[in-house]
């Protein structure tokens, strides 16, 4: 049985409304916040495929976007206004911290690269594009081991280490979650596994190798 969209953010709801529930620091004017956000299950829903689908157009395989939007959600059920609960750091759907990457480090933060281009640093479409800025831009973020990946398994765990840099990391969480997003958004003919690979699932990377030779399947 394919697994519904569905799947994806029920289990997640309860926690989503405390993300967005969560105490902001001292540390960053919030002023801008808006003031209603939306947190139900189809926006949720709407959230993650958008997600799926921003990685994939960027040329990344459908295993390895999905393997960052199930980091996304087990840091933020991939909501843009997204504060860390209690009172944390963490800000938007990668939790990016505030002192850090969400506003201070040098042309590598959140709150600078939405103001150098003329948008809400608390909007979905800012964050997905900032989170490839730091792939694809700043470097150091894994790009490179990332596109090297060929199961969801290896694509969540990869981001997870090197964009995430997470400290309880929850991993097998993140996996699980990368998955369903697979599962519901890619198309595939049948429900698979994190570790299962297909050669029919490549990256833009991979098609401009010109050692690159697709395997054949009848």
């Amino acid at each position: 049985m394919r697994t519904s969209h569905h799947t994806v953010v029920i289990a997640l709801f309860s926690i989503a409304l405390a993300f967005v529930a969560g105490c902001a620091t001292d540390d960053d004017d919030e002023s801008d916040l808006p003031s209603e956000t939306s947190s139900t299950e189809q926006d949720l829903s709407s959230n993650q495929k958008a997600a799926f689908q921003y990685f994939v157009a960027r040329g990344l395989s459908k295993r390895q976007s999905a393997g960052i939007v199930g980091n996304l959600i087990q840091e933020s059920s991939v909501i843009p206004t997204a504060i860390e609960f209690g009172g944390g750091p963490g800000r938007g759907i990668a939790q990016w911290s505030v002192g850090g990457r969400w506003n201070k480090s040098h042309s590598d933060n959140v709150t600078w690269y939405a103001a150098r281009n003329k948008e809400s640093r608390w909007a979905l479409h800012t964050q997905l594009a900032f989170t490839w800025y730091e792939l694809h831009n700043v470097g150091g973020y894994g790009l490179t081991a990332l596109r090297k990946t060929k199961t969801i398994a290896s694509a969540t765990t990869t981001f997870e280490r090197d964009f995430e840099k997470c400290g309880t990391c929850d991993q097998a969480k993140r996996i699980k979650y990368a998955t369903q997003v697979y599962n519901a958004f890619a198309g595939a003919s049948r429900e698979i596994g994190p570790d299962e690979e297909d050669p029919r699932d490549i990256s833009i990377e991979d098609i401009n190798d010109p050692d690159f030779e697709p395997e054949i399947t009848q």
